[in-house]
């Protein structure tokens, strides 16, 4: 029996124990002390039996290509270094070739590598399986739906940057030849919280990301969204936007291809964008308070713009939506009332949209991938699951989400004991070996704590925790997580695996916070907050949000939210989300206790991602959790080792003389006659019908230690045979040489010989027609020469005799006159060409006709003179309104042009004044009728800098021809008055901020508001605001204010003198949001960017 080269490897090059049944001794400090060492040198994969450890190395290894998929193809699994493909491969031929589904395993926590597991599953079955234009076409849809379902089920967590943040089972279904030929993808409990809050350092699923990284910009605007993740409430708010290790545009483009590859019609691939477009824009539709008449709270929408696209988007009305968002609808005595939300109360409404939105796209997209890749025909199939789901969770606060997915893990790990004692037990029966009892821990008390809902924990009480929960959430009245707690501290007190702060066996134990509970998992104890449990269990979603979501004309509403439609009322209460779960598992749980399983456990090395480094710690809470110890307690609890007869018969044939160097006999016999010569006990070792088994690890080491030392001597003895005949190979070798050299060395030179004179007959014959042609065309070229010249010469002579004859009739004075005659033609061309190419009469049409350089000077003076005059006409035809917006736009240059870094922005803009329409405003009417100041010259909103503290406050500023006017813009009161001629100067700093001080004069009169002293406004206006002032005040007293430019400048508030220092960096204001940090410290205020 030939083995494969890997076999070799497998013992003799392995680092530490490749299969964690054989560690001698057995203790969990030596298990992670030899995940530790393979680590270390790249060897991330383990065995216990049949079950895969794979620690997740955080770098690429070379253990994936083409090449490694053929060693491990139609291999046992035993025989090569240990591997994701050897347990695939195994699985798969199981199914292929005796008719057995199959089912694998994944588990672990977040970032130990379960989703990269998967994806090696996926590659190995697709590599092994047929070709064929049908079967690559499956298997690329199958592919393909990975990088689908991670976009819109994935996310970067603290501890993943890729976090798979459900729970998937996908069947692969094959065809009788093992080809796939379809497959059905099973989704568990999708983490829909995560779409409207994240913990900071964490991000919203990838696809929001990739949809604005990666779309068409035209694309992005018929969504209506910006490329900018910062601008959307969702997405924000975390402080993570970006992740190093994901292209998320290159991403967008995958999951684009990976949709229309599935099989998506494009109108649906855009309509899946538009949805979650949508969740992006009422993520930032915000909510103002208002106090209703009858003293209750109500809400309305603070912008209705977002609002406005969502309606757009969904093609819903926007008052509907409007609606379904600040009011519900309550059924009392069969008559409908309204009542408002309050800010909070909307808040969650518009939340629990987005999530069951979202929540419900991702069901709808499953079930559409199924439907691409459902067996299209009816015939028999064979099934290959492969499941991967969340593993045990713990964390420094534990809540429903933790519960649930703990629950599942329990069952898993129930089902997991099981399905390998019942293997266990089928080996030994098969092999005819005794089945010994195996003592284990059984989890099935704290599956049916939380289950349960028939049999009773003690005489009185007979529920779980889920039933009770859901009993709480059927209940009447005021119901909250408190009489939740008290519930199960009733139901649960004797349970021993249950313990609350209430209960009087837990009231000393400080570590329990009185707002939870604790339970004994066979991972370790978790503490569990109750704060959310009833909400989060009743996922209910306004009928008012349900009914206005179905009423949308986008194609996919009408299917996500059925229970919307007026026509099919049900008074029936939908399952809560704890049920919901509970079937499911319950189910998967059929599902796989239908197969034969598989087990892949996934371990991650340490918290920071970094290759190379193993934290033991964080590996021993894995190792534990994982329950790996009590796998290897089970398969050591009879026969550590097994081997095939004629596996352990090909490895150890040369520890007797019998076997050596081949055996031709039955293979047991021969594996006794090896054990007999070790004089190993007849208690180690036990003979089935195809197997041996060895009690303890110790005696395969001394095997293998035995075979080490007789390999060494086989190894000189074949050496030194091998030396020897190498030695006479070689010499006949070089005697056949010396006798082939030596004929050949004489054929090569007299062929030599012959081509050298060859060579030099060849040479004399060039050289000599080389001289002849030289020869040749010498001749040739002198007789050109020849006739050349004499052209030449005939030229000439006739030259000179014409000229002899027209001499005397040339006049001498003709060369002035026609050069004065082409200066003057010169002229004039310049002159009429400026005629006929004059620019427009547009003053800023700066177009010229070019001139000769000579007309240089002219030329600039004629375009001087040109522009001066249709500047003249330009102003001919202003009105005096446009005269004096011109001449506002001129103050303005003489003020801030060269001075000021922000004026060359306000230049295109003209000024308008009044911003607010506040001339048709009738509580302004009324003002100006009490003040007299009817000519309005400015009002907007200005940011005022509180001259105590530094506050920010909004204020409405008017100016007129004569006042300067503040009003409080909510009530339209007056606040102040200050008359224009007390403007003394205005200060601005030369950098970007947007804000100016009013220096007063001190008043004569006693007026109150003047002796403030000065004050500081900032508005996005401010160059308009300060020209404007500057010609009110010169319109008022004849004479401009002065105005200063500079980084500081002195303020006189009150009584006491403050510098007010401006840093460079400082922005304009930001309507509600002021744009500057203004810092008041005593004599000093420092304005500068926050």
């Amino acid at each position: 029996m030939a083995l494969h080269l890997g076999a070799q490897y497998i013992l003799e090059h392995n680092v530490g124990i490749s299969d964690a049944v054989l560690l001698d001794p057995l203790t969990e400090e030596a298990f992670i002390e030899n995940l530790k060492k393979r680590f270390s040198h790249e060897q991330i994969y383990t065995y216990i039996g049949t079950v895969v450890v794979s620690v997740n190395p955080y770098q690429k290894l070379p253990l994936y290509t083409a090449e490694v998929i053929e060693e491990y193809r139609s291999r046992n699994i035993y025989e090569l270094p240990p591997h994701i493909y050897a347990i695939s491969d195994e699985a798969y031929r199981s199914m292929r070739d005796r008719n057995l589904d199959q089912c694998i395993i994944i588990s672990g926590e977040s970032g130990a590598g379960k989703t990269e597991a998967s994806k090696v599953i996926m590659q190995y079955v697709a590599q092994v399986s047929g070709k064929g234009r049908e079967i690559d076409r499956v298997k690329e849809q199958l592919l393909q739906s990975n990088p689908v379902l991670e976009a819109f089920g994935n996310a970067k967590t603290l501890r993943n940057d890729n976090s798979s943040r459900f729970g998937k089972y996908m069947d692969i279904e094959f065809d009788f030849k093992g080809d796939p030929i379809g497959g059905v993808i099973t989704n568990y409990l999708l983490e829909k919280s995560r779409v409207a809050s994240q913990i900071p350092g964490e991000r919203n699923f990838h696809i929001f990301y990739q949809l604005l990284a990666g779309a068409d910009p035209t694309f992005l605007e018929t969504l209506k969204l910006s490329p900018k993740p910062e601008s959307y409430g969702f997405l924000n708010k975390s402080g993570c936007i970006t992740v190093d290790t994901i292209d998320d545009a290159r991403e967008f483009n995958l999951v684009k291809t990976g949709m229309e590859v599935i099989g998506f019609y494009r109108a649906e691939i855009n309509e899946v964008f538009q949805l979650v477009a949508s969740v992006l824009k009422l993520g930032n539709v915000e909510f103002s308070h208002r106090s209703n008449s009858d003293g209750t709270d109500g809400c309305d929408i603070a912008s209705t713009q977002e609002l406005e696209d969502v309606a757009k988007i969904l093609g819903c009305m926007e008052q509907n939506l409007k609606s379904a968002l600040t009011q519900r609808t309550v059924e009392v005595k069969r008559e409908k009332v309204k009542t408002d939300f309050s800010v909070a109360g909307a808040v969650y409404a518009r939340d629990a949209l987005c999530k069951a939105i979202y929540s419900r796209l991702f069901s709808w997209l499953v079930q559409r991938i199924n439907d691409s890749i459902k067996v299209k025909t009816e015939q028999t199939k064979k099934v290959m699951g492969v499941l991967d789901i969340y593993g045990f969770e713990v964390f420094e606060t534990n809540r429903y989400e933790q519960f649930i997915i703990n629950y599942c893990n329990e069952k898993l790990q129930q089902i997991f004991i099981e399905l390998t004692l019942k293997e266990e037990q089928e080996e030994y029966i098969r092999e005819g070996i005794e089945w010994i009892h195996v003592q284990y821990f059984n989890n099935a008390v704290i599956c049916d704590l939380i289950e349960k809902s028939g049999s009773s924990f003690s005489q009185n009480n007979n529920v779980g925790i889920l039933a009770i929960l859901d009993e709480q959430c059927l209940l009447p009245g005021n119901v909250t997580d408190k009489t939740f707690l008290e519930k199960m501290n009733t139901t649960c007190k004797d349970h021993p695996h249950y313990e609350s702060r209430a209960l009087r066996k837990n009231q000393s134990d400080r570590s329990l916070p009185h707002d939870a509970f604790r339970l004994k998992h066979y991972a370790g104890n978790v503490t569990y907050k109750v704060d959310g449990f009833i909400d989060k269990n009743n996922d209910l979603l306004y009928r008012d949000l349900s009914q206005a979501m179905y009423a949308c004309k986008h194609n996919l509403m009408k299917k996500l939210f059925p229970e919307g439609n007026p026509t099919q009322k049900s008074l029936k209460r939908p399952p809560t989300a704890g049920s919901q779960f509970k079937a499911s598992v319950q189910e998967l749980m059929k599902n796989l206790l239908s197969k034969n399983p598989n087990y892949i456990r996934c371990i991650k090395p340490n918290d920071e991602k970094q290759s190379g480094k193993l934290d033991l710690d964080i590996v021993k809470h894995q190792v534990r959790y994982l329950g790996l110890m009590e796998n290897i307690r089970v398969k050591r609890a009879g026969y550590a080792y097994r081997q095939v007869y004629d596996q352990f018969l090909y490895r150890y044939k040369m520890l007797a003389d019998e076997t050596w160097p081949s055996w031709h006999g039955d293979a047991k016999e021969g594996v006794k006659k090896i054990l007999a010569n070790q004089k190993i006990a007849d208690d180690e070792i036990a003979f089935g019908k195809s197997k041996l088994f060895i009690r303890n690890p110790r005696t395969l080491f001394d095997l293998e230690e035995t075979r080490r030392e007789r390999m060494h001597f086989l190894a000189t003895l074949i050496q030194k045979v091998w030396k020897g005949h190498v030695k006479r190979e070689h010499f006949l070798l070089m005697k056949r040489s010396q006798v082939i050299i030596s004929s050949r060395f004489r054929g090569f030179y007299g062929q030599k010989q012959y081509k050298r004179k060859k060579a030099a007959a060849l040479l004399l014959q060039c050289c000599t027609r080389r001289w002849k042609a030289r020869k040749l065309l010498a001749e040739l070229k002198h007789q050109k020469r020849m006739e050349w010249a004499a052209g030449v010469i005939h030229k000439y002579y006739l030259g000179w005799k014409v000229r002899m004859n027209y001499k005397p009739k040339f006049r001498r004075i003709a060369g002035p006159k026609v050069a004065r005659f082409m200066v003057v033609a010169l002229r004039r061309k310049f002159l009429l060409n400026v005629r006929d190419k004059l620019p427009s009469l547009s003053p800023i049409d700066n177009k010229w006709p070019s001139s000769l350089n000579m007309y240089k000077s002219a030329s600039d003076q004629l375009q001087v003179m040109h522009h001066r005059w249709r500047c003249r006409k330009y102003r001919r035809k202003l009105n005096e309104s446009q005269k004096y917006t011109l001449r506002e736009k001129a103050t303005a240059s003489d003020i801030f042009k060269d001075k000021k870094v922000i004026y060359p922005e306000s230049v295109p803009h003209p000024f308008k004044g009044d911003y607010l329409n506040l001339r048709g405003d009738m509580k302004w009417k009324k003002i100006h009728s009490v003040t007299h100041d009817i000519n309005l010259v400015f009002a907007d909103l200005v940011h005022k800098v509180n001259r105590a503290n530094g506050k920010i406050v909004q204020q409405l500023l008017v100016i007129s021809s004569q006042a300067l006017l503040v009003i409080d813009h909510h009530t339209m009161t007056l606040k102040y008055r200050i008359p224009i001629e007390y403007i003394e100067k205005i200060s601005l700093s030369p950098f970007q901020d947007k804000l100016a001080v009013f220096h007063m004069k001190k008043p004569e009169n006693g007026d109150k508001f003047a002796k403030k002293g000065d004050f500081i406004i900032g508005n996005e206006h401010i160059i308009e605001i300060v020209t404007k002032s500057s010609l009110c005040l010169k319109n008022k007293t004849s004479k401009m204010p002065e105005i200063t430019i500079s980084p500081q400048c002195s303020s006189q508030f009150g009584n006491s003198s403050v510098q007010v220092s401006f840093q460079q960096g400082a922005k304009g204001l930001e309507p509600g949001i002021p744009g500057v940090k203004v810092t008041r410290k005593k004599h000093l205020m420092l304005i500068s960017e926050p």
